[in-house]
């Protein structure tokens, strides 16, 4: 998920960087947190390039072309979501650097490092589940994954129940079941695992699309809030979204809609059609700050030919 917001509480996310060779100049935007603590948590990204036009643009227009270059790199790139279950037993959990490689029939992830749960501040813990998100380029269809930590911690044995990998712009959900001990002193003494999907627990679904959803809160006195902000689109023949939060977390809910602010989310749902004929948003109340002075929201989404 690609999110900005024009009222960031603290400095800038990477600014677009540039790569010179013969025969051109590459640009790599890439406008987001390399941060444990910030937005997906990954500290390693892969950017693909655009236009040169689009940076050029960019410096004229006080960087707000860029930030809408979101959608279109997201287009061109797969967000994974990883659950990993760690087995119950004794002494199965660690506190070792985990790490998965992904494999697809055009090409890997390369190696990504699982330090940011979404579920479990401590993570791989004995009979715990915990949830990570791994973004690439299009790596084809998902064929194996490796997984291993670095045999560093007091506690570093690791006995791994199965890994659960969904990718929503692919329509896939895929279990890869393991149920051994990744620990020089258990089983074979293997650290790192290779592991193939069970094909009668992968789950099939209609592909989602990325949606670029901005939202305006008013410029009048107690208008931002600290609430949770969901969101629904509708488009023809009653075909409707989930209902989808647009901050991962209570931290996130802190630093956007705040009064006068602008907020940007990338996010995958699912396909509505071409034609949006109405959105709901709203947010789940609780806590203090939590009323709200929408301004309107805007909703972009690139059509099959691109646009």
């Amino acid at each position: 998920r690609f999110l900005t917001s024009r009222r960031a509480p603290r400095e800038q996310p990477v600014a677009p960087f540039s790569y010179g060779q013969k025969g051109g100049t590459y640009y790599f935007p890439c406008q987001r947190w390399l941060a444990i603590e910030e937005d997906d948590g990954q500290i390693v990204r892969e950017l693909v390039p655009v236009d040169e036009a689009f940076v050029k643009k960019d410096s004229e227009n006080d960087g707000q072309s860029l930030a809408t270059l979101g959608l279109e790199q997201k287009a061109k790139s797969t967000t994974y979501t990883v659950k990993v279950k760690t087995g119950d037993k004794k002494n199965a959990g660690t506190d070792a650097n985990v790490f998965i490689t992904l494999y697809g029939s055009k090409d890997d992830t390369g190696i990504v490092s699982l330090k940011a749960s979404k579920i479990n501040k401590n993570k791989f813990e004995r009979g715990k589940i915990d949830e990570f998100t791994v973004e690439s380029v299009d790596i084809g269809d998902l064929k194996k994954i490796k997984i291993g930590h670095d045999n560093k911690g007091n506690s570093n044995g690791w006995f791994l129940e199965w890994v659960e990998i969904d990718a929503p712009s692919l329509g896939q959900c895929l279990k890869f079941p393991c149920g051994r001990w990744l620990d020089k002193s258990e089983d074979d003494g293997a650290i790192e695992r290779i592991i193939f999907p069970a094909g009668l627990q992968t789950t099939e679904y209609i592909p989602f699309v990325p949606y670029e959803i901005t939202v305006y809160t008013s410029n009048i006195f107690g208008a931002g809030t600290d609430a949770d902000v969901f969101i629904v689109l509708y488009g023809s023949d009653g075909i409707c979204t989930q209902q989808k939060s647009l901050c991962l977390n209570k931290r996130e809910q802190r630093m956007y809609f705040e009064r006068n602010s602008v907020n940007q989310f990338i996010v995958e749902l699912e396909d509505v059609g071409d034609v949006i004929e109405k959105i709901r948003i709203g947010h789940k109340g609780g806590g203090l700050n939590s009323g709200w002075h929408l301004d309107h929201v805007t909703v972009r989404r690139l059509l099959p030919n691109g646009k």
